[in-house]
């Protein structure tokens, strides 16, 4: 697994897990990929610091000014720490995923047809998750219908 912080073409940046790199340019390319912030689909890498390995106790090295990131513009940091920032975003993302899975109906895969029969007001109003295509999701956007996609994934389908 890799993690890669990514940026919107707004400047909204978040981070998501792939497979591989391979997996990222896949879906990047099938324009499968949104902001959870815009839901903009035009999103591309950011610049990263890479994380080094390092014996338990022993701090991280410092990376020279030379050769640290550069900062999207606009992107305030409400704590003065990114790193702590993006944790506590992790933490939130992981707490809407298990309120998701406990109080909403799972629908696997069928879960744009069930989002369409909700929204035209052919099926019970009521929160549902599951999984859909990036093309099922972009007509599902282009339809007004919506949704929000949450990292991770059910693995017991």
């Amino acid at each position: 697994m890799i993690l890669y912080e990514l940026v919107c073409e707004h400047r909204h940046t978040f981070e998501s897990w792939f497979r591989d790199s391979a997996a990222f340019d896949a879906l990047a390319a099938a324009d499968g990929l949104c902001c959870p912030v815009c839901g903009s689909a035009r999103v591309q890498k950011a610049l990263m610091a890479p994380r080094l390995a390092r014996r338990k106790g022993q701090d991280a090295p410092a990376v020279p000014s030379s050769e640290a990131p550069a900062a999207v513009p606009d992107t305030p940091v409400q704590d003065g720490d990114g790193g702590a920032a993006l944790a506590r975003l992790g933490e939130l993302v992981q707490a809407v995923r298990e309120h998701v899975e406990k109080n909403c109906d799972y629908v696997g895969r069928g879960f744009a047809d069930e989002a369409r029969r909700i929204h035209y007001g052919e099926a019970k109003p009521r929160g549902i998750y599951g999984e859909t295509t990036p093309d099922e999701a972009r007509s599902l956007r282009e339809e007004g219908v919506g949704f929000l996609a949450v990292p991770g994934r059910r693995t017991d389908s």
